[in-house]
C-alpha cells in the first residue's frame, strides 16, 4: 500500500515515459518469426513484455540484453528463426497478466508442429479466450479450453494445415485481429478481418515493416478491413518503441488537473488508432500541443500539455462512445478521473469491454470515484460521471489493476486529504517506475 496527499507544488518539468507495450509485445514475438536479427531500443521491461520475452525464449529463440556502446542505450536484440523456427516448449507457457501474450501467441501457436499449453496468473484465468479460440478453429486449428469454459489454460494442438479465412468480428478487438492475422501468416491463402471499426493496427504496420504484405481499409461509416496477403518471409530490423501512450495519459491527466501546471512527455506515440484520449480533450478545451513530430512506422511526437479547464458542449454535457472507445479503451479509467474534475456531465458508453479487463473496470472506477466522493454511476456499458464535485481522500481497492492504480494516484493529487492506494505494487505490469516519475513531476 502506497500514502498519497493531495499535491501542493504545480506539474513541471518534463518526462519520458516507458515505451510503449503493444508495440514492445509485437517487437519479440515478430522478431522471433523473422529470418535475421533485430535490434529493439525503447522495450518496456515491465511484467507483461518480460512474459512474452520468457514465452519465446522456451521456444527457443535466443533474446539479449545489452547497452549500445556508443550511447549507453538499453538493447534487446532478438535472433529470429523465421515463420517455422520455434521449437517445442520444455514446459507450459506462462503468459503472467498479460492478455496481448495470451491471445496474440495463440495465433502463432496454432500453426506449429508441436503441442503447447498457454496460461497465466489468475486474472488472465478468468478473462475471455473464446473470441479467439472461434476464429482459430475456423482456420483449422486445435485449440480448446483446458477447463471447458473458454478461458485459460489453452490447450494447442499440431493440425496438418491451417487456412486464411475472412473473419467477421463482433467487436473492435486488436488482439482477436492480430491472433488471427499471426495464424494468417502460415496459409496459403488471403485472411481478411472484418471489425465495426479500426482496432488498433500496430500489428499490420510493424509486419509490413518487417515484410509482409498487408493492409488496412476504413470505409465511410467506420468499420474496418485487414487484409494479409501471406507467403512473405519477415526480414528483421532495427526498432524503436515510442512512449506508450496510456503511460503517458496519467501525466497529460496531472497537468490537465493541477492549477498552473505545464509539462513536456517526450516520445510519445501518437497513433490515430491509440490517440483517442488527447482528441477527446481537446474537445473538451484541454491545452495539449505536438512538437517534432516523427511519422516513420509508428507516428510519434513530444508532447506539451498545459492546466486546463475542461467543460462540455453548450448543454453542459459530454459523451465519449462509439468508434472512439477502441482508441482509449485502456484510458477510460483515468479518463474517468478527469471527467470528475470537469465543469459539466460526461457520459461514457459502448464500452462494456472493460468489464473483462484486469477487472471489472465499471465497476472498480465506479466505486472507487464514490469513496473520493465523486457523484458517478454505473450503466451497462459504460458510467455516467457528474462532475465538478471536489475530491477528498479514501481507500483505493485497485483488484490488482495497473490502471485503476495509476489511475487513482493521479485523482490523489487533487482530493483533499490522505489517499491510499491498495496493492500498489501492480503497476510494475505496465510502468515499474510510475510513483518515481510521478515524485519527479510533482517536485516532491
Amino acid at each position: 500500500m502506497i500514502t498519497l496527499e493531495k499535491v501542493k507544488n504545480r506539474i513541471t518539468g518534463e518526462l519520458s515515459v516507458p515505451g510503449d507495450k503493444s508495440i514492445s509485445h509485437r517487437s519479440i514475438m515478430f522478431g522471433a518469426l523473422a529470418e535475421g536479427s533485430t535490434e529493439i531500443t525503447g522495450f518496456l521491461e515491465s511484467g507483461d513484455c518480460l512474459s512474452t520475452i520468457e514465452c519465446f525464449k522456451k521456444m527457443g529463440i535466443q533474446i539479449e540484453h545489452s547497452m549500445r556502446p556508443m550511447n549507453g542505450v538499453p538493447l534487446i536484440t532478438v535472433h529470429g528463426k523465421g515463420l517455422r523456427g520455434l521449437g517445442a516448449p520444455y514446459s507450459t507457457l506462462y503468459t503472467g497478466n498479460s492478455g496481448t501474450t495470451t491471445r496474440l501467441m495463440s495465433g502463432i501457436l496454432a500453426a506449429q508442429s508441436f503441442e503447447t499449453m498457454i496460461t497465466g496468473d489468475a486474472s488472465i484465468e478468468k478473462r475471455p479466450m473464446g473470441r479467439i479460440i472461434k476464429p482459430l478453429t475456423a482456420m483449422g486449428a486445435n485449440i480448446t479450453s483446458a477447463r471447458g469454459n473458454d478461458c485459460a489454460p489453452l490447450v494447442i494442438k499440431p493440425v496438418n494445415k491451417i487456412k486464411g479465412i475472412a473473419y467477421h468480428s463482433p467487436v473492435a478487438s486488436a488482439q482477436v485481429k492480430s491472433a488471427i492475422i499471426l495464424a494468417g501468416l502460415y496459409t496459403d491463402a488471403d485472411t481478411v478481418v472484418y471489425e465495426p471499426a479500426l482496432s488498433r493496427n500496430h500489428t499490420e504496420l510493424m509486419l509490413r515493416a518487417f515484410g509482409a504484405d498487408i493492409h488496412n481499409e476504413v470505409n465511410v461509416y467506420g468499420s474496418a478491413t485487414a487484409v494479409l496477403h501471406p507467403g512473405l518471409p519477415l526480414h528483421g530490423m532495427k526498432i524503436n518503441v515510442p512512449g506508450d501512450i496510456s503511460s503517458a495519459a496519467y501525466f497529460i491527466a496531472a497537468a490537465l488537473l493541477v492549477p498552473d501546471s505545464e509539462l513536456l512527455i517526450r516520445n510519445v506515440g501518437i497513433n490515430p488508432t491509440r490517440a483517442g484520449i488527447i482528441n477527446i480533450l481537446r474537445q473538451m478545451g484541454a491545452d495539449i500541443q505536438e512538437f517534432n513530430r516523427d511519422d516513420s512506422i509508428e507516428p510519434k511526437a513530444d508532447l506539451l500539455v498545459r492546466y486546463s479547464e475542461l467543460h462540455g458542449n453548450a448543454n453542459g454535457r459530454f459523451e465519449i462512445g462509439g468508434k472512439d472507445i477502441p482508441t482509449m479503451i485502456d484510458e477510460i479509467p483515468i479518463m474517468a478521473v478527469i471527467a470528475a474534475s470537469a465543469n459539466c456531465e460526461t457520459v461514457i458508453k459502448d464500452a462494456a469491454e472493460l468489464k473483462v479487463k484486469e477487472s471489472n473496470r465499471i465497476d472498480t472506477v465506479v466505486d472507487n470515484l464514490k469513496r473520493m466522493g465523486c457523484d458517478i454511476e454505473a450503466t451497462d456499458d459504460g458510467m455516467i460521471i457528474h462532475g465538478g464535485k471536489p475530491l477528498h481522500g479514501a481507500d483505493i481497492d485497485t483488484c490488482n489493476d495497473h490502471r485503476i492504480a495509476m489511475s487513482f494516484a493521479i485523482a490523489s493529487l487533487i482530493a483533499e486529504g490522505t489517499t491510499r492506494i491498495i496493492d500498489d505494487h501492480c503497476v510494475g505490469i505496465s510502468y515499474p517506475t510510475f510513483f518515481n516519475d510521478l515524485n519527479k513531476v510533482t517536485n516532491r
